[in-house]
């Protein structure tokens, strides 16, 4: 199995080259929800668990966080990861979750699939998003996972902290007025 951490723990061995049954689910998560998600399908697929994290982490304050990603958006960086799948060529499937930031995936999940070799694997998608929708998330994901067969993606609607820090300012305001 592989830690949150990113590296791989001992298993059996692969045989080279021989398309393997073994499942991954590698997520991104910013608030928590998206981990819910990838927690459960580990839990009911048997599968091995990956949290895509980058090497600096994002502000942890909200709006410092959608400011840095926006940039990042728009000037196309993808940043270095913490770490990487060690084989990712020993699974046969790839769960790959991550919020939809900016009506896109996020400049990580670029970089992890720029990382990673996903020539013959089956990919799908989970996809969790503040109400908008996925965006061009699926482009992304054509574009950058080049060989997969990528799947229809699970969509979620998920994000609380948005809402949340919203109903707050609204309330400050009319406590202000």
């Amino acid at each position: 199995m592989l830690s949150l951490a990113g590296t791989a723990c001992a298993g059996e061995p692969e045989q080279p080259g021989t398309p393997s049954g073994k499942t991954l689910v590698a997520y991104l998560t910013r608030s928590g929800n998206t981990r819910v998600i990838a927690g459960t399908l580990q839990r009911a697929l048997g599968a091995d668990l990956f949290e895509i994290r980058p090497a600096r982490p994002y502000p942890e304050d909200y709006e410092q966080h959608v400011a840095q990603a926006t940039r990042e958006r728009d000037s196309g960086f993808e940043p270095l990861l913490a770490g990487k799948v060690d084989n990712i060529a020993a699974y046969g499937t790839v769960f790959l979750g991550f919020p939809v930031w900016g009506e896109t995936a996020p400049p990580p999940i670029r970089s992890f699939l720029k990382a990673h070799d996903l020539r013959g694997i089956a990919l799908r998608p989970f996809i969790t998003h503040g109400g908008y929708g996925v965006g061009n998330s699926p482009a992304v994901l054509a574009s950058h996972a080049s060989g997969a067969a990528i799947e229809e993606p699970f969509v979620m609607e998920a994000d609380q902290e948005r809402r949340t820090l919203n109903q707050v300012r609204d309330w400050l305001g009319r406590i202000e007025n």
